[in-house]
């Protein structure tokens, strides 16, 4: 799964690194992403651009929001066809912009963070759904989730699953709002190249979301 993540880079670099046409709003550095905040997605509906949306899925039929916190992640292998994200897997992809990663060591009952990124230190896109969700009130608000994949060989030892990292020449393929077909979208959702990453183990603030400081990413 992926349950926190880091956004460290700024708004004009984003902006740089994806190409967008629009961004209306900044954002700050956040170095302990967890479930429930507003995050930064690009999306491409006749514009490539930016927009804020909470981490956790809601799907349209869905009349209770907390149904987003256990829709934080969506498996690549069965996306396509789950009836809470089947409509937004087919027109409404988005990439969330990042620059890592946590996963947890187990080791009884320790629990240490370990820190992913890749190895040119470049922000990434990491493959995800949105869906504009509408409260029984009328009040509407962009959710969404993350596609995870089984891990490569460097995560495996840590966890069995990973976040799906969408390489940047197949990041046109993921946002074309035209394109429906899963025979030619399953195929991106796959392991990102152990060869392109590294790791490092952190100190075990990362553990409170509270904490949110350039210390989270610092090798211990």
């Amino acid at each position: 799964m992926c349950g926190r993540f880091v956004r460290y880079v700024s708004l004009p670099d984003i902006a740089g690194e994806f190409d967008l046409d629009q961004a209306d709003f900044d954002i700050r550095p956040s170095y302990n992403i967890p479930p429930g905040q507003d995050i930064a997605i690009i999306l491409d509906d006749s514009k490539k651009r930016l927009v804020l949306c909470r981490w956790g899925f809601i799907p349209t039929w869905s009349k209770d929001p907390s149904i987003g916190s256990r829709m934080i992640n969506a498996r690549a292998e069965t996306v396509w066809e789950k009836p809470a994200f089947r409509s937004a897997f087919k027109r409404q992809r988005c990439l969330i912009a990042a620059n890592g990663f946590y996963e947890w060591r187990k080791d009884g009952k320790i629990r240490s963070p370990v820190y992913f990124c890749l190895k040119s230190r470049n922000t990434f896109g990491f493959a995800g759904l949105y869906n504009t969700w509408k409260s029984p009130e009328g009040n509407e608000m962009c959710t969404t989730t993350i596609i995870t994949t089984a891990a490569n060989k460097m995560i495996e030892t840590i966890h069995n699953r990973m976040p799906v990292i969408i390489p940047r020449e197949k990041e046109a393929t993921w946002l074309n709002q035209d394109l429906h077909d899963k025979e030619a979208l399953i195929p991106v959702l796959v392991p990102y190249p152990s060869d392109d990453m590294k790791l490092a183990e952190v100190s075990s603030i990362v553990n409170s979301p509270a904490n949110d400081s350039p210390d989270c990413i610092q090798p211990v």
